[in-house]
């Protein structure tokens, strides 16, 4: 008897296994949660688990505006020195986020 899943070719599991585990996923279970539900071994999760984190980054990777080196910072900012409090918990502080992509688009990769 052969199980036949559209989703994934020469899969062990079937389609229906495979949604369910996929609804487990998207509710945000860890591996030995999902594990336990879907009567799956712990490996076997956590393969299935890397293998759609990884075809959702290169999902992601495709329809991203930005390509090759990227430059990512925060910082949080006020109109008046707050004493006592610092960091993120500082109250009235304004979150700034910046990207920057090295090179502009037209950067050649050698």
């Amino acid at each position: 008897m052969t199980i036949t899943n559209k989703y994934i070719k020469r899969s062990r599991i079937s389609e229906a296994k495979f949604r369910e585990f996929i609804r487990y996923f998207s509710l945000d279970l860890d591996a030995h949660k999902i594990a336990f539900l879907t009567r799956l071994n712990r490996n076997t999760v956590n393969r299935y688990l890397f293998l759609i984190r990884k075809r959702i980054a290169e999902f992601y990777e495709q329809s991203s505006p930005f390509h090759g080196e990227i430059e990512v910072d925060e910082s949080y900012f006020v109109a008046m020195r707050i004493t006592g409090k610092r960091g993120r918990g500082a109250y009235g502080k304004t979150p700034v986020f910046g990207i920057l992509q090295r090179g502009g688009l037209h950067r050649d990769l050698a």
